[in-house]
């Protein structure tokens, strides 16, 4: 399988505080690959790492074949990366459509056979098309990282992280995700979903590493799923449950 997104024994830290070490990943084309932990365990300082919001002092990341450890964060999008952080970074003032229309403005230089428009944004999440002359910050959360989402598209990435996306979002908008995420998958795109909601990420990735204190202490393969699930021992080591 083609690789979309390879992690090379990076290391990575705040200041002298090292969070990263060694730790490696790799997602294949149109693959959906979950990374799951308990809190502190370094997954949301991996996607900063990833999408270049944080240097790392070793080790190699690659996007396809070319090496982009070293590249600015816009850089990074052009090559293919969109990213939806947790505290998902909207304009709160602005109305939705002007916050899409900030990504597609922005978008990728690179060649793609099909871009996102902001009418594929609607048909992933019919609400928008509703809503979007409607400032965000009058918006419900749910519907807040639906937008969020939204964006991240529009800068026309092949691998879409996502960063905890169910953090305070009622079951119903989970679902939705969930749904938009098979459609994506249906497109080509691969996932990366960085999530402590095990069951989300069972029923969204293919696969998942398990992290801890900033090393991958875990695989789980696409027939483990269930296994881990009843897993009380591996639920309670590795993700606080």
């Amino acid at each position: 399988m083609a690789r979309t997104l390879r992690v090379d024994a990076i290391d990575a830290g705040y200041g002298s505080i090292p969070i990263l070490r060694q730790l490696s990943i790799e997602i294949g084309a149109n693959e959906s690959v979950a990374i799951i932990g308990a809190n502190g365990a370094g997954k949301s300082t991996l996607v900063r790492a990833i999408c270049g919001l944080l240097p790392i002092t070793s080790g190699s990341i690659y996007k396809g074949d070319k090496p982009v450890g070293t590249l600015a964060p816009h850089l990074r999008v052009r090559e293919g990366i969109g990213v939806v952080l947790e505290n998902r970074h909207l304009f709160g003032e602005l109305s939705v459509r002007a916050n899409l229309e900030i990504a597609r403005l922005r978008g990728t230089s690179r060649n793609v056979e099909r871009r996102f428009t902001i009418d594929d944004v609607c048909s992933l999440f019919p609400f928008i098309r509703e809503r979007l002359d409607a400032p965000v910050e009058l918006l419900s959360g749910g519907e807040q990282q639906m937008v969020a989402i939204g964006r991240a598209l529009l800068l026309q990435p092949d691998l879409l992280i996502m960063d905890e996306p169910s953090t305070g979002l009622a079951p119903k908008v989970l679902r939705y995700i969930a749904q938009a995420v098979a459609v994506l998958r249906e497109r080509g795109m691969a996932i990366l979903l960085v999530e402590q909601n095990v069951a989300l990420a069972a029923e969204i990735a293919d696969r998942a590493y398990v992290m801890s204190l900033g090393r991958v202490v875990h695989e789980i393969g696409p027939d483990q799923w269930e296994g881990i699930l009843r897993d009380e021992t591996v639920l309670r080591a590795y993700l606080g449950s």
